[in-house]
Protein backbone atom coordinates (compact mmCIF):
# COMPACT_ATOMS: atom_id res chain seq x y z
CA UNK A 1 0.00 0.00 0.00
CA UNK A 2 1.39 3.22 -0.64
CA UNK A 3 1.50 5.98 2.00
CA UNK A 4 0.02 9.18 2.37
CA UNK A 5 2.78 11.12 1.71
CA UNK A 6 3.86 9.71 -1.57
CA UNK A 7 -0.04 10.34 -2.75
CA UNK A 8 0.72 14.29 -1.43
CA UNK A 9 3.93 14.59 -3.39
CA UNK A 10 2.60 13.35 -6.11
CA UNK A 11 -0.41 15.54 -5.99
CA UNK A 12 2.00 18.75 -5.03
CA UNK A 13 4.32 18.19 -7.93
CA UNK A 14 0.89 17.49 -10.37
CA UNK A 15 -0.27 20.34 -8.84
CA UNK A 16 3.11 22.28 -9.59
CA UNK A 17 2.58 21.81 -13.31
CA UNK A 18 -1.26 23.04 -13.22
CA UNK A 19 -0.40 26.00 -11.41
CA UNK A 20 2.04 26.65 -13.95
CA UNK A 21 -0.59 26.30 -16.69
CA UNK A 22 -3.43 28.62 -14.81
CA UNK A 23 -5.82 25.39 -14.38
CA UNK A 24 -5.66 26.06 -10.90
CA UNK A 25 -7.77 29.44 -11.20
CA UNK A 26 -10.75 27.81 -11.69
CA UNK A 27 -11.06 25.88 -8.28
CA UNK A 28 -9.06 28.51 -6.09
CA UNK A 29 -12.44 30.92 -7.28
CA UNK A 30 -15.23 28.47 -7.18
CA UNK A 31 -17.61 28.87 -4.26
CA UNK A 32 -17.84 25.10 -3.71
CA UNK A 33 -14.17 24.18 -3.26
CA UNK A 34 -13.79 22.68 0.17
CA UNK A 35 -11.43 24.29 2.40
CA UNK A 36 -8.94 22.26 2.31
CA UNK A 37 -8.68 21.94 -1.64
CA UNK A 38 -8.49 25.99 -1.94
CA UNK A 39 -5.57 25.56 0.61
CA UNK A 40 -3.57 22.83 -1.46
CA UNK A 41 -4.10 25.35 -4.72
CA UNK A 42 -2.76 27.66 -3.32
CA UNK A 43 0.38 26.39 -1.91
CA UNK A 44 0.49 24.40 -5.35
CA UNK A 45 1.27 27.69 -7.17
CA UNK A 46 3.04 29.34 -5.08
CA UNK A 47 6.25 31.25 -7.07
CA UNK A 48 4.61 30.16 -10.16
CA UNK A 49 4.13 32.66 -13.34
CA UNK A 50 0.02 31.81 -13.81
CA UNK A 51 -0.76 32.62 -17.20
CA UNK A 52 -4.25 35.23 -17.96
CA UNK A 53 -6.10 32.50 -19.76
CA UNK A 54 -5.67 28.71 -18.29
CA UNK A 55 -4.48 25.91 -20.85
CA UNK A 56 -6.00 22.95 -18.88
CA UNK A 57 -5.06 20.88 -21.94
CA UNK A 58 -1.55 21.65 -22.27
CA UNK A 59 -1.46 21.13 -18.43
CA UNK A 60 -2.37 17.63 -18.66
CA UNK A 61 -0.54 16.64 -21.66
CA UNK A 62 2.67 17.80 -19.53
CA UNK A 63 2.22 15.80 -16.69
CA UNK A 64 2.09 12.46 -18.70
CA UNK A 65 0.05 9.73 -20.43
CA UNK A 66 -2.22 9.08 -17.33
CA UNK A 67 -3.30 12.71 -16.74
CA UNK A 68 -3.71 12.53 -20.60
CA UNK A 69 -6.08 10.14 -20.22
CA UNK A 70 -7.75 11.01 -16.93
CA UNK A 71 -8.35 14.89 -18.62
CA UNK A 72 -10.32 12.85 -21.45
CA UNK A 73 -12.58 11.59 -18.77
CA UNK A 74 -12.99 15.15 -17.33
CA UNK A 75 -13.80 16.26 -20.16
CA UNK A 76 -17.01 14.73 -19.39
CA UNK A 77 -17.96 16.39 -16.01
CA UNK A 78 -18.10 20.00 -16.48
CA UNK A 79 -20.36 20.08 -13.20
CA UNK A 80 -17.09 18.93 -11.60
CA UNK A 81 -14.00 21.12 -13.20
CA UNK A 82 -16.42 23.92 -14.93
CA UNK A 83 -17.47 24.38 -18.56
CA UNK A 84 -14.66 26.38 -19.32
CA UNK A 85 -12.39 23.55 -18.68
CA UNK A 86 -14.47 20.41 -19.71
CA UNK A 87 -13.98 22.59 -23.35
CA UNK A 88 -10.54 23.04 -23.30
CA UNK A 89 -9.65 19.60 -22.13
CA UNK A 90 -11.97 18.38 -24.89
CA UNK A 91 -9.01 19.16 -27.70
CA UNK A 92 -6.72 15.87 -25.93
CA UNK A 93 -5.75 14.26 -28.80
CA UNK A 94 -3.02 12.24 -26.58
CA UNK A 95 0.05 12.11 -29.50
CA UNK A 96 3.04 12.06 -27.92
CA UNK A 97 6.40 11.24 -29.41
CA UNK A 98 6.66 7.90 -30.87
CA UNK A 99 8.79 4.93 -28.98
CA UNK A 100 11.60 3.22 -30.93
CA UNK A 101 10.87 0.47 -32.88
CA UNK A 102 13.39 -1.99 -31.13
CA UNK A 103 11.38 -1.67 -28.25
CA UNK A 104 8.34 -1.80 -30.34
CA UNK A 105 9.87 -4.67 -32.20
CA UNK A 106 9.90 -6.40 -28.78
CA UNK A 107 7.30 -6.36 -27.41
CA UNK A 108 5.13 -7.72 -30.80
CA UNK A 109 7.49 -11.00 -30.80
CA UNK A 110 7.05 -11.48 -27.09
CA UNK A 111 3.51 -11.01 -27.00
CA UNK A 112 2.69 -12.64 -29.81
CA UNK A 113 5.42 -15.92 -29.51
CA UNK A 114 6.77 -15.66 -33.00
CA UNK A 115 9.17 -13.03 -35.00
CA UNK A 116 8.48 -10.53 -36.42
CA UNK A 117 8.73 -11.86 -40.30
CA UNK A 118 6.62 -14.95 -39.51
CA UNK A 119 3.90 -12.36 -38.78
CA UNK A 120 4.11 -9.38 -40.99
CA UNK A 121 5.57 -9.41 -44.33
CA UNK A 122 6.74 -5.88 -43.69
CA UNK A 123 5.87 -3.61 -41.45
CA UNK A 124 6.73 0.38 -41.28
CA UNK A 125 8.90 1.03 -38.65
CA UNK A 126 8.00 5.04 -38.41
CA UNK A 127 5.05 5.00 -36.96
CA UNK A 128 1.23 6.56 -37.99
CA UNK A 129 0.25 8.32 -35.07
CA UNK A 130 1.40 7.56 -31.35
CA UNK A 131 -1.04 8.10 -28.56
CA UNK A 132 -0.82 7.71 -24.82
CA UNK A 133 -1.23 4.08 -24.43
CA UNK A 134 -0.37 2.81 -27.93
CA UNK A 135 1.12 3.54 -31.72
CA UNK A 136 0.52 2.72 -34.69
CA UNK A 137 2.30 1.02 -37.52
CA UNK A 138 1.07 0.30 -41.10
CA UNK A 139 1.67 -3.36 -42.23
CA UNK A 140 1.21 -5.72 -44.39
CA UNK A 141 0.42 -9.66 -43.60
CA UNK A 142 2.59 -12.86 -44.73
CA UNK A 143 -0.83 -13.18 -46.73
CA UNK A 144 -0.39 -9.70 -48.57
CA UNK A 145 -3.20 -7.91 -46.31
CA UNK A 146 -2.76 -4.17 -45.08
CA UNK A 147 -3.42 -3.93 -41.92
CA UNK A 148 -3.01 -1.59 -39.14
CA UNK A 149 -0.88 -2.89 -35.99
CA UNK A 150 -1.69 -1.06 -32.84
CA UNK A 151 0.89 -1.74 -30.07
CA UNK A 152 1.02 -0.80 -26.16
CA UNK A 153 3.86 1.54 -25.04
CA UNK A 154 6.58 -0.52 -23.16
CA UNK A 155 5.70 0.07 -19.07
CA UNK A 156 2.86 2.17 -20.01
CA UNK A 157 0.50 -0.41 -17.39
CA UNK A 158 2.86 0.18 -14.62
CA UNK A 159 2.76 3.93 -15.42
CA UNK A 160 -1.14 4.01 -15.06
CA UNK A 161 -1.37 1.79 -11.85
CA UNK A 162 0.81 4.24 -9.96
CA UNK A 163 -1.46 7.06 -11.11
CA UNK A 164 -4.51 5.43 -10.79
CA UNK A 165 -3.51 4.83 -7.10
CA UNK A 166 -2.81 8.12 -6.37
CA UNK A 167 -6.06 9.47 -8.32
CA UNK A 168 -8.00 6.91 -6.05
CA UNK A 169 -6.98 7.86 -2.91
CA UNK A 170 -7.27 11.81 -3.75
CA UNK A 171 -10.80 11.08 -4.22
CA UNK A 172 -11.73 9.21 -1.08
CA UNK A 173 -10.15 12.45 0.69
CA UNK A 174 -12.02 14.82 -0.96
CA UNK A 175 -15.31 12.73 -1.41
CA UNK A 176 -14.98 12.28 2.65
CA UNK A 177 -15.49 16.58 2.39
CA UNK A 178 -19.10 16.21 2.00
CA UNK A 179 -21.21 18.72 0.67
CA UNK A 180 -20.87 19.72 -2.65
CA UNK A 181 -17.61 17.65 -3.35
CA UNK A 182 -19.55 14.08 -2.01
CA UNK A 183 -22.66 14.83 -4.21
CA UNK A 184 -20.61 14.92 -7.57
CA UNK A 185 -19.00 11.60 -6.55
CA UNK A 186 -15.31 11.61 -7.62
CA UNK A 187 -14.43 7.91 -6.43
CA UNK A 188 -17.46 7.45 -9.14
CA UNK A 189 -15.64 8.97 -11.38
CA UNK A 190 -11.84 7.65 -11.10
CA UNK A 191 -14.03 4.29 -10.86
CA UNK A 192 -14.89 4.72 -14.70
CA UNK A 193 -11.43 6.13 -15.76
CA UNK A 194 -9.70 3.07 -14.07
CA UNK A 195 -12.45 0.60 -16.18
CA UNK A 196 -11.74 2.38 -19.30
CA UNK A 197 -7.97 2.37 -19.04
CA UNK A 198 -8.19 -1.58 -17.87
CA UNK A 199 -9.88 -1.96 -21.30
CA UNK A 200 -7.55 0.43 -23.14
CA UNK A 201 -4.61 -1.34 -21.36
CA UNK A 202 -5.70 -5.01 -22.76
CA UNK A 203 -5.57 -4.52 -26.66
CA UNK A 204 -7.71 -8.39 -26.92
CA UNK A 205 -10.97 -6.32 -25.11
CA UNK A 206 -10.51 -3.56 -27.20
CA UNK A 207 -11.00 -5.71 -30.46
CA UNK A 208 -14.18 -7.28 -28.56
CA UNK A 209 -15.39 -4.07 -28.24
CA UNK A 210 -14.84 -3.54 -32.43
CA UNK A 211 -16.30 -7.34 -33.18
CA UNK A 212 -19.70 -6.48 -30.83
CA UNK A 213 -19.79 -2.80 -32.57
CA UNK A 214 -19.91 -4.42 -35.68
CA UNK A 215 -22.31 -6.58 -35.02
CA UNK A 216 -24.89 -4.60 -33.64
CA UNK A 217 -24.26 -2.37 -36.43
CA UNK A 218 -25.51 -4.87 -39.53
CA UNK A 219 -28.40 -3.01 -39.56
CA UNK A 220 -26.46 0.42 -40.37
CA UNK A 221 -24.85 -0.37 -43.82
CA UNK A 222 -23.35 3.20 -43.94
CA UNK A 223 -21.21 2.36 -41.21
CA UNK A 224 -18.29 0.41 -41.04
CA UNK A 225 -15.89 -1.14 -38.88
CA UNK A 226 -12.46 -2.50 -39.30
CA UNK A 227 -12.13 -6.56 -39.05
CA UNK A 228 -10.18 -7.58 -36.40
CA UNK A 229 -7.45 -9.78 -37.08
CA UNK A 230 -7.23 -12.66 -34.16
CA UNK A 231 -4.41 -14.32 -35.03
CA UNK A 232 -2.32 -11.58 -34.73
CA UNK A 233 -3.93 -9.96 -31.92
CA UNK A 234 -2.97 -10.30 -27.56
CA UNK A 235 -2.79 -8.12 -24.90
CA UNK A 236 -0.48 -5.55 -26.22
CA UNK A 237 -0.62 -6.35 -29.96
CA UNK A 238 -3.85 -5.51 -31.91
CA UNK A 239 -3.78 -6.04 -35.36
CA UNK A 240 -6.84 -4.98 -37.47
CA UNK A 241 -8.01 -4.14 -40.64
CA UNK A 242 -6.16 -0.59 -42.80
CA UNK A 243 -8.95 1.78 -43.12
CA UNK A 244 -8.25 3.52 -46.91
CA UNK A 245 -10.29 6.85 -46.27
CA UNK A 246 -10.47 10.23 -45.70
CA UNK A 247 -10.28 11.87 -42.02
CA UNK A 248 -13.51 14.08 -41.54
CA UNK A 249 -11.58 16.56 -39.97
CA UNK A 250 -10.50 16.57 -43.55
CA UNK A 251 -12.89 18.84 -44.62
CA UNK A 252 -11.20 20.31 -47.92
CA UNK A 253 -10.07 17.03 -48.97
CA UNK A 254 -13.63 15.71 -48.83
CA UNK A 255 -14.90 18.29 -50.90
CA UNK A 256 -12.69 17.75 -53.68
CA UNK A 257 -13.49 13.91 -53.63
CA UNK A 258 -16.97 14.83 -54.15
CA UNK A 259 -18.42 13.73 -50.53
CA UNK A 260 -22.46 14.88 -49.93
CA UNK A 261 -20.97 16.60 -46.65
CA UNK A 262 -24.73 17.22 -45.66
CA UNK A 263 -25.37 13.31 -45.81
CA UNK A 264 -21.84 12.68 -44.31
CA UNK A 265 -23.20 14.79 -41.37
CA UNK A 266 -26.45 12.99 -41.02
CA UNK A 267 -25.39 9.36 -41.23
CA UNK A 268 -23.10 10.28 -38.54
CA UNK A 269 -25.62 11.38 -36.23
CA UNK A 270 -27.99 8.41 -37.43
CA UNK A 271 -25.23 6.33 -36.96
CA UNK A 272 -24.72 7.73 -33.18
CA UNK A 273 -28.12 7.19 -32.06
CA UNK A 274 -28.08 3.35 -33.23
CA UNK A 275 -25.13 3.07 -31.26
CA UNK A 276 -26.68 4.79 -28.06
CA UNK A 277 -30.31 4.09 -28.17
CA UNK A 278 -31.23 1.14 -30.27
CA UNK A 279 -28.35 -0.86 -29.24
CA UNK A 280 -26.96 0.37 -25.66
CA UNK A 281 -23.39 0.24 -27.15
CA UNK A 282 -21.34 2.84 -28.17
CA UNK A 283 -18.33 4.65 -29.46
CA UNK A 284 -17.51 6.86 -26.88
CA UNK A 285 -14.68 8.55 -28.48
CA UNK A 286 -15.75 9.70 -32.01
CA UNK A 287 -13.86 12.78 -32.56
CA UNK A 288 -13.19 13.48 -36.02
CA UNK A 289 -9.59 11.72 -35.90
CA UNK A 290 -10.98 8.49 -35.64
CA UNK A 291 -13.67 8.69 -37.93
CA UNK A 292 -12.92 8.58 -41.85
CA UNK A 293 -15.31 9.06 -45.10
CA UNK A 294 -15.18 6.00 -47.36
CA UNK A 295 -16.74 5.29 -50.87
CA UNK A 296 -19.88 2.92 -51.06
CA UNK A 297 -22.13 1.74 -53.03
CA UNK A 298 -24.29 3.37 -55.99
CA UNK A 299 -22.58 6.54 -54.80
CA UNK A 300 -23.41 6.50 -51.05
CA UNK A 301 -20.91 7.09 -49.09
CA UNK A 302 -19.98 5.34 -45.90
CA UNK A 303 -18.10 6.25 -41.94
CA UNK A 304 -15.68 4.46 -40.93
CA UNK A 305 -14.57 4.10 -37.09
CA UNK A 306 -11.51 3.45 -35.43
CA UNK A 307 -9.94 3.53 -31.63
CA UNK A 308 -12.09 1.36 -29.82
CA UNK A 309 -10.48 1.60 -26.18
CA UNK A 310 -13.42 4.05 -24.81
CA UNK A 311 -16.99 2.20 -25.03
CA UNK A 312 -20.02 3.21 -23.23
CA UNK A 313 -22.94 0.78 -22.70
CA UNK A 314 -26.59 1.63 -21.65
CA UNK A 315 -28.79 -0.68 -20.50
CA UNK A 316 -32.45 -0.94 -21.82
CA UNK A 317 -34.51 0.56 -18.84
CA UNK A 318 -32.22 3.43 -19.21
CA UNK A 319 -31.98 3.79 -23.20
CA UNK A 320 -36.04 3.99 -22.81
CA UNK A 321 -36.02 6.24 -20.19
CA UNK A 322 -32.82 8.25 -22.63
CA UNK A 323 -35.30 8.06 -25.76
CA UNK A 324 -38.18 9.55 -23.99
CA UNK A 325 -36.34 12.75 -22.42
CA UNK A 326 -34.55 13.29 -26.06
CA UNK A 327 -38.42 13.14 -27.36
CA UNK A 328 -39.90 15.21 -25.09
CA UNK A 329 -37.37 17.85 -25.05
CA UNK A 330 -36.95 17.49 -28.88
CA UNK A 331 -41.80 17.84 -28.81
CA UNK A 332 -41.37 20.33 -25.59
CA UNK A 333 -43.32 18.27 -23.45
CA UNK A 334 -40.82 19.13 -20.28
CA UNK A 335 -43.27 17.76 -17.80
CA UNK A 336 -42.85 14.11 -19.19
CA UNK A 337 -39.14 14.84 -19.48
CA UNK A 338 -38.86 15.91 -15.42
CA UNK A 339 -41.56 12.63 -14.53
CA UNK A 340 -38.85 10.55 -16.36
CA UNK A 341 -36.38 11.87 -14.05
CA UNK A 342 -38.42 11.36 -10.96
CA UNK A 343 -39.69 7.75 -12.64
CA UNK A 344 -35.62 7.02 -12.76
CA UNK A 345 -34.50 8.22 -9.59
CA UNK A 346 -32.14 10.63 -10.81
CA UNK A 347 -33.88 13.44 -8.52
CA UNK A 348 -34.76 13.02 -5.55
CA UNK A 349 -38.30 12.38 -4.64
CA UNK A 350 -39.14 15.25 -1.78
CA UNK A 351 -38.39 17.92 -4.65
CA UNK A 352 -41.32 19.12 -6.69
CA UNK A 353 -42.38 17.62 -10.25
CA UNK A 354 -43.62 20.97 -11.80
CA UNK A 355 -40.94 23.22 -10.71
CA UNK A 356 -38.05 20.24 -12.16
CA UNK A 357 -40.39 20.60 -15.60
CA UNK A 358 -40.16 24.15 -15.58
CA UNK A 359 -36.60 24.77 -15.01
CA UNK A 360 -36.09 21.96 -17.84
CA UNK A 361 -38.68 24.32 -20.01
CA UNK A 362 -35.71 27.20 -19.04
CA UNK A 363 -33.26 25.45 -20.40
CA UNK A 364 -34.44 23.49 -23.83
CA UNK A 365 -37.00 26.00 -24.71
CA UNK A 366 -34.36 28.89 -25.99
CA UNK A 367 -32.81 25.70 -27.87
CA UNK A 368 -35.42 24.46 -30.01
CA UNK A 369 -35.75 24.67 -33.89
CA UNK A 370 -32.51 26.55 -34.06
CA UNK A 371 -29.80 25.24 -36.26
CA UNK A 372 -26.42 23.99 -34.60
CA UNK A 373 -24.77 27.15 -35.60
CA UNK A 374 -26.70 29.56 -33.72
CA UNK A 375 -27.00 27.01 -30.59
CA UNK A 376 -24.67 27.39 -27.65
CA UNK A 377 -24.13 23.70 -26.17
CA UNK A 378 -21.84 25.06 -23.33
CA UNK A 379 -24.80 27.54 -22.40
CA UNK A 380 -27.09 24.93 -22.24
CA UNK A 381 -24.70 22.03 -20.53
CA UNK A 382 -23.88 24.62 -17.67
CA UNK A 383 -27.85 25.67 -17.44
CA UNK A 384 -28.30 21.62 -17.17
CA UNK A 385 -25.57 20.93 -14.59
CA UNK A 386 -27.33 24.30 -12.29
CA UNK A 387 -30.29 22.22 -12.55
CA UNK A 388 -28.51 18.90 -10.89
CA UNK A 389 -27.37 20.96 -8.28
CA UNK A 390 -30.80 23.29 -7.61
CA UNK A 391 -32.79 19.52 -7.40
CA UNK A 392 -29.43 17.62 -5.73
CA UNK A 393 -29.02 15.04 -8.34
CA UNK A 394 -26.34 12.73 -7.95
CA UNK A 395 -24.03 11.51 -11.05
CA UNK A 396 -25.15 9.04 -13.48
CA UNK A 397 -21.99 8.14 -15.40
CA UNK A 398 -23.32 6.51 -18.29
CA UNK A 399 -25.02 9.69 -19.03
CA UNK A 400 -22.32 11.80 -18.35
CA UNK A 401 -19.95 9.65 -21.11
CA UNK A 402 -23.37 9.70 -23.73
CA UNK A 403 -23.63 13.48 -23.06
CA UNK A 404 -19.83 13.87 -23.79
CA UNK A 405 -20.00 12.01 -26.91
CA UNK A 406 -23.07 13.41 -28.23
CA UNK A 407 -21.38 16.74 -27.76
CA UNK A 408 -18.21 15.40 -29.91
CA UNK A 409 -20.51 13.98 -32.42
CA UNK A 410 -22.57 17.73 -32.54
CA UNK A 411 -19.23 19.02 -33.23
CA UNK A 412 -18.07 17.03 -35.94
CA UNK A 413 -21.41 17.37 -37.80
CA UNK A 414 -21.38 21.27 -37.39
CA UNK A 415 -18.39 21.16 -39.07
CA UNK A 416 -19.51 19.45 -42.25
CA UNK A 417 -22.66 20.73 -42.42
CA UNK A 418 -23.24 24.12 -39.82
CA UNK A 419 -26.44 24.42 -40.71
CA UNK A 420 -28.01 20.88 -39.54
CA UNK A 421 -30.31 20.65 -36.88
CA UNK A 422 -30.01 17.85 -34.39
CA UNK A 423 -33.35 18.05 -33.23
CA UNK A 424 -34.59 17.66 -36.98
CA UNK A 425 -32.35 14.73 -37.57
CA UNK A 426 -33.16 13.10 -34.41
CA UNK A 427 -36.43 13.56 -34.22
CA UNK A 428 -37.44 10.78 -36.51
CA UNK A 429 -35.03 7.90 -35.11
CA UNK A 430 -35.83 8.92 -31.88
CA UNK A 431 -39.65 8.82 -32.69
CA UNK A 432 -39.40 5.53 -34.55
CA UNK A 433 -37.54 3.83 -31.27
CA UNK A 434 -40.02 4.64 -28.63
CA UNK A 435 -42.93 3.51 -31.25
CA UNK A 436 -40.93 0.50 -31.51
CA UNK A 437 -40.19 -0.32 -27.88
CA UNK A 438 -42.94 0.97 -26.28
CA UNK A 439 -46.19 0.74 -28.57
CA UNK A 440 -48.38 -1.88 -28.43
CA UNK A 441 -46.35 -4.66 -30.09
CA UNK A 442 -43.34 -3.98 -27.91
CA UNK A 443 -45.72 -4.51 -24.65
CA UNK A 444 -47.32 -7.72 -26.14
CA UNK A 445 -44.05 -8.97 -26.78
CA UNK A 446 -42.69 -8.49 -23.44
CA UNK A 447 -45.59 -9.53 -21.76
CA UNK A 448 -45.54 -13.09 -23.66
CA UNK A 449 -41.69 -13.37 -22.75
CA UNK A 450 -42.32 -12.55 -19.22
CA UNK A 451 -45.33 -14.71 -19.20
CA UNK A 452 -43.43 -17.76 -20.67
CA UNK A 453 -40.39 -17.32 -18.70
CA UNK A 454 -42.82 -17.95 -15.44
CA UNK A 455 -44.22 -20.74 -16.89
CA UNK A 456 -40.66 -22.56 -17.03
CA UNK A 457 -40.25 -21.92 -13.56
CA UNK A 458 -43.25 -23.60 -12.27
CA UNK A 459 -42.20 -27.26 -12.13
CA UNK A 460 -39.12 -26.56 -10.28
CA UNK A 461 -41.76 -23.40 -8.11
CA UNK A 462 -44.00 -26.88 -7.34
CA UNK A 463 -40.87 -28.94 -6.39
CA UNK A 464 -39.56 -26.84 -3.83
CA UNK A 465 -43.11 -26.23 -2.42
CA UNK A 466 -43.36 -30.16 -2.09
CA UNK A 467 -40.03 -30.85 -0.61
CA UNK A 468 -41.06 -27.74 2.15
CA UNK A 469 -44.93 -29.20 3.07
CA UNK A 470 -44.31 -33.03 2.32
CA UNK A 471 -48.26 -34.41 1.57
CA UNK A 472 -49.33 -36.36 4.21
CA UNK A 473 -50.52 -39.62 2.19
CA UNK A 474 -47.21 -39.63 0.94
CA UNK A 475 -44.27 -41.57 0.90
CA UNK A 476 -42.56 -41.66 4.58
CA UNK A 477 -39.82 -39.63 6.08
CA UNK A 478 -36.32 -41.75 5.41
CA UNK A 479 -35.23 -43.21 8.71
CA UNK A 480 -32.27 -41.10 10.61
CA UNK A 481 -28.79 -41.49 9.72
CA UNK A 482 -26.94 -43.89 11.65
CA UNK A 483 -24.34 -42.55 13.79
CA UNK A 484 -21.46 -44.53 11.95
CA UNK A 485 -23.09 -42.93 8.57
CA UNK A 486 -23.14 -39.45 10.41
CA UNK A 487 -19.36 -39.61 11.20
CA UNK A 488 -18.58 -40.02 7.82
CA UNK A 489 -20.65 -37.22 6.44
CA UNK A 490 -18.44 -34.94 8.59
CA UNK A 491 -15.44 -36.36 7.07
CA UNK A 492 -13.01 -39.56 5.42
CA UNK A 493 -10.57 -40.13 8.31
CA UNK A 494 -12.95 -39.80 11.06
CA UNK A 495 -14.87 -42.34 8.93
CA UNK A 496 -12.22 -44.47 8.78
CA UNK A 497 -11.17 -44.29 12.74
CA UNK A 498 -14.53 -45.17 13.64
CA UNK A 499 -14.52 -48.27 11.64
CA UNK A 500 -11.21 -49.63 12.22
CA UNK A 501 -12.03 -48.79 16.33
CA UNK A 502 -15.38 -51.00 15.41
CA UNK A 503 -13.63 -53.69 14.23
CA UNK A 504 -10.97 -54.31 16.83
CA UNK A 505 -13.25 -53.91 19.65
CA UNK A 506 -15.64 -56.58 17.50
CA UNK A 507 -11.98 -58.96 17.31
CA UNK A 508 -11.58 -58.57 21.07
CA UNK A 509 -15.46 -59.28 21.97
CA UNK A 510 -15.06 -62.54 19.92
CA UNK A 511 -11.55 -63.57 20.94
CA UNK A 512 -12.94 -63.11 24.72
CA UNK A 513 -16.30 -64.95 24.17
CA UNK A 514 -14.10 -68.10 22.68
CA UNK A 515 -11.94 -68.35 25.52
Amino acid sequence: MTAPIVHLWRLLKWGRILARHGALRGIERDANTPTAVRRLARLARLGARVPKVPRYADAFQAIGPAAIKLGQTLATRADLIGEDAAHDLMRLQDALPPVGFDRIRATIEGSLGRPLDQVYREIEEVPIGAASIAQVHRAVTIDGRRVAVKVLRPGVDQDFARAIDTYEWAAAQLEALGGEAARLRPRLVIASFKRWTARELDLRREGASASELASAMEAEAGFHVPAIDWQRTSGKVLTLEWIDGIKLSNRAALVEAGYDLPALAQLLVRSFLRQAISEGFFHADMHQGNLFALPGAHGQARIAAIDFGIMGRIDRRARVWLAEILYGLITGDYRRVAEIHFEAGYVPPHHDVAEFATALRAVGEPMRGLPVKDMSVGAMLDGLFTITRDFDMQTQPHLLLLQKTMVVVEGVATRLDPDINMWETSGPFVREWIRTELGPEAWAADRIVADLKTFARLPELLRNIEARYPSPGGEPPPPPLREIEVVRVGGGWRYAAVAVLSAALSVAATVALIR
